[in-house]
């Protein structure tokens, strides 16, 4: 009997609903409303504060939406909202009616929306700890919630069932229903669409490419981790996100306005002090390279029409761009398409002789792989070139070695990202062309001669005339002293500082650095300080004060700004801004929270494994885009642990560029003094040899060596003067497959596939000869494992 009333109860906590067994909360009761007023986001909090359910005033609008969000972050991130096509107006008003209903009413009281909840009485409402508010009854018992009716956005304890939807919005500051759709379909298919805005009516899937998820939930549990329960009951993980425990950060999974599926953390240590704030980072995606994943002969593409894609590295964030000649529809809204600037050719009989009146501009690495209407081959560039010059319906070609596709308005499915080898030839309008309007054929019409223009219009065009040119002088003279003055109070400005960057000044320098007095780390070109000063990278700043009594050290400080100040990658530690003063040189960088890869590293204990990889993958694409990305090709000279710095979710960004060379775009060599420190330095260095790309290449190897195995390249034995080289001992331990002595932690013994993988990569990368190791592009894709890894050969077998 006492066995089958435990059974009793433990099934009947089982058909509990999670929230009323897990949760405590504040319960609204029948009555209770909220209005929309001028005071911010008014609303209903969850009992620890993390959660409000309440209006959201959307910025830069007088309009507010009925919403969920974090309410403790600085950001307020939506994760949810009722009628998001439908933002309402001040003195509207949510109510929680006696006889139980949630509905919202606007601000002249009309209907706008209500919870449909299907049985039951509701007799009070919550908004609970874990994002997810909900109508109960009085048995506690759950008649609606919020996470069965999600708009973009999922949450730890959230789950999708077979048929629900998640829309992504229609712009980063557009909260309407967007372009893209999750589905968990009815038979059980986890699939990414681009749908219809009017009708939801689906264009085709972009991801999965290949095998399709199929099972009946996606989970999103407690742990952070997001996987998907198959149909025969076995979970395959999307995401585990162990590095990211739930108590220390907020997580959410959000389909974008992009089309890609992310998953966010947020520190809350950093949420919870007004003086200290944080940023959402990204930990996981899908799809990978979603400007290639999305073409479908229906719908406009990853963009709008007439735009184009653009992704050039897989963690770039995709960006919609216009081709030349071409501008938003809205600029609020850039993935919602592009316009033409210039009055289109004409097609009428004559409209060939317009051709002169227009030119074509290039634009490499792009395509619209649809709207091809006519295609030419053999052919040249040129002479592609002309065939769409002398065809009014040709808006571009596409040509690619030999051939020549001729592409008309409205363009789809543009693209731009690394391996398209095809130019796009755009036309436009030439500058000086007078003709802003079709021509008029001659003899054509009632084949008179057009009558001479009145006097009313001769005079209306000389008065306009003579204002805009007094306009003109006006605006030339003020211009001029403008430009005159500031010469005079800036006399050492130059180009490098018309960048976006921030110039300091000494005073403003000290101050936030309260006199330079916190240090955090020095080098051989200067030294760096704490600084307090709010930005869009937090309230904290690191600001490098260069040693500036040799020359050297100030054509350093114009190479760091020229070259950081253009660059901008997630691997990266990013310039701010600069102080230019005197002999003052000093260079003010985002602050990383962590520290140095070398104080994790090289700890009392080893840091987690699958975090290791996580940064090792990091710093390789890091180094790719400053060899083979940037605009002006960057080499950094001194990669090592010292230099690789983590930021608050444990990113590593490459930092301190004082001592990079540049490389003009037609260089691949460089001759110079000896950079870098010992134990990093490739062997050309001390060769006299020109140095390329390739010695952070060799660099990079060291430190991967130093990440595998949580040591330091070059350490004096206890008790032995004599060096232990890593480099020499790991090669030995891979030679002899016994490469369970570099690792000892568990975690990273049970992965040995992948700690062999590493291992390789790394020999590849220390080749004695520079001609041996791999470009970072290459190293980049050996980490991802999507390109095999051979066998190395011995480092120092093919010395020059």
């Amino acid at each position: 009997m006492a066995s089958s009333l435990f059974n009793f109860l433990c099934l009947l906590l089982l058909l509990l609903p999670l929230p009323a067994i897990s949760q405590a909360y504040r319960n609204i009761s029948s009555g209770d409303s909220i209005s929309a007023t001028e005071d911010e986001n008014p609303s209903w909090v969850s009992p620890s504060g993390e959660f409000a359910f309440g209006f959201y005033l959307l910025p830069n609008r007088n309009l507010f939406l009925l919403a969920i969000w974090f309410n403790k972050l600085p950001e307020k991130t939506l994760v949810w909202s009722a009628d998001r096509n439908t933002p309402v107006q001040k003195g509207s008003k949510v109510e929680l009616t006696e006889d139980g209903r949630l509905i919202l009413n606007d601000h002249r009281g009309e209907e706008i929306w209500k919870a449909e909840v299907v049985s039951g009485i509701v007799t009070s409402a919550a908004m609970l700890d874990n994002g997810n508010f909900v109508l109960t009854s009085t048995d506690s018992g759950i008649r609606w919630e919020s996470f069965s009716q999600p708009t973009d956005t999922i949450l730890p304890s959230q789950t999708l069932n077979r048929g629900s939807v998640l829309s992504s919005r229609l712009a980063d500051a557009d909260y309407s229903k967007g372009r893209f759709q999750l589905r968990l379909e009815g038979d059980g298919d986890l699939v990414l669409y681009q749908v219809n805005l009017m009708t939801d009516f689906v264009y085709g899937s972009y991801w999965p490419r290949d095998t399709k998820y199929s099972g009946s939930q996606l989970i999103f549990n407690n742990s952070g981790d997001i996987y998907f329960m198959q149909t025969n009951g076995t979970m395959l993980h999307l995401y585990q996100g162990n590095e990211f425990p739930t108590s220390e950060f907020y997580h959410r999974s959000t389909l974008d306005f992009d089309g890609v599926f992310r998953q966010y953390v947020y520190p809350k240590n950093q949420s919870v002090n007004e003086n200290r704030t944080g940023s959402w980072s990204i930990i996981w995606y899908e799809p990978r390279e979603v400007c290639k994943a999305i073409e479908s002969d229906k719908g406009s593409g990853a963009c709008g029409f007439n735009s184009y894609c653009k992704q050039l590295y897989e963690d770039q964030m995709p960006s919609c761009e216009c081709p030349p000649g071409y501008s938003y529809f809205d600029p609020n809204n850039k993935s919602g398409g592009c316009k033409q600037d210039f009055i289109p050719q004409s097609c009428e009989a004559y409209g060939s002789k317009e051709a002169d009146q227009f030119e074509m501009k290039e634009l490499d690495q792009a395509d619209w792989p649809l709207s091809d209407f006519e295609q030419y081959y053999p052919i040249n560039i040129s002479k592609c070139e002309e065939a769409c010059l002398g065809d009014c319906l040709c808006a571009v070609a596409i040509f690619i070695d030999g051939w020549c596709w001729k592409k008309k308005l409205p363009l789809s499915n543009g693209k731009m990202y690394e391996g398209i080898n095809r130019v796009a030839l755009i036309k436009v309008r030439r500058r000086n062309s007078t003709s802003l309007a079709p021509l008029t054929p001659p003899g054509s019409a009632t084949g008179k001669r057009r009558n001479p223009p009145n006097l009313v219009l001769i005079l209306s065009l000389i008065l306009g005339g003579s204002v805009f040119l007094l306009l003109s002088a006006i605006s030339s003279f003020v211009f001029c002293s403008f430009r005159k003055k500031r010469s005079t109070i800036q006399p050492d400005s130059t180009t490098m500082f018309t960048m976006n960057l921030r110039s300091f000044t000494y005073n403003e320098l000290h101050e936030i650095t309260d006199g330079f007095k916190e240090e955090l780390g020095s080098g051989g070109f200067g030294t760096v300080y704490k600084g307090v000063f709010a930005s869009e990278y937090g309230n904290f700043v690191a600001v490098k004060k260069l040693n500036t009594v040799e020359i050297e050290a100030e054509k350093e400080f114009e190479t760091e700004v020229k070259a950081i100040g253009r660059t901008h990658h997630k691997n990266l530690v990013q310039l701010i801004g600069f102080c230019n003063e005197g002999l003052h040189r000093l260079l003010v960088y985002e602050y990383m929270r962590n520290g140095s890869l070398a104080r994790f590293l090289f700890g009392s204990s080893k840091p987690d494994w699958n975090l290791r990889k996580k940064i090792a993958k990091g710093i390789a694409k890091g180094l790719s885009y400053l060899h083979e990305e940037c605009r002006t090709q960057i080499i950094h000279c001194d990669i090592k642990p010292q230099n690789i710095l983590l930021d608050d979710c444990f990113i590593a960004k490459i930092s301190d560029f004082g001592i990079s060379k540049l490389l003009k775009t037609d260089q691949t060599r460089t001759r110079t003094g000896i950079r870098g420190t010992k134990g990093y330095l490739a062997p050309e260095w001390f060769k006299t040899r020109a140095v390329s790309v390739k010695v952070d290449v060799y660099s990079f190897g060291v430190v991967l060596l130093e990440i595998i195995c949580c040591r330091k390249n070059i350490e004096v034995e206890i008790g032995n003067e004599e060096e232990i080289i890593l480099t020499d001992w790991a090669y030995d331990c891979y030679k002899e497959r016994r490469l369970e002595l570099l690792v000892e932690e568990e975690e990273a013994l049970k992965d040995g596939l992948w700690v062999e993988r590493l291992v390789k990569v790394a020999v590849w990368c220390i080749q004695e000869d520079p001609c041996m190791r791999p470009s970072m592009s290459r190293v980049t894709q050996m980490i991802d494992g999507s390109v095999e890894v051979n066998d190395p050969p011995d480092p120092s077998y093919y010395v020059r």
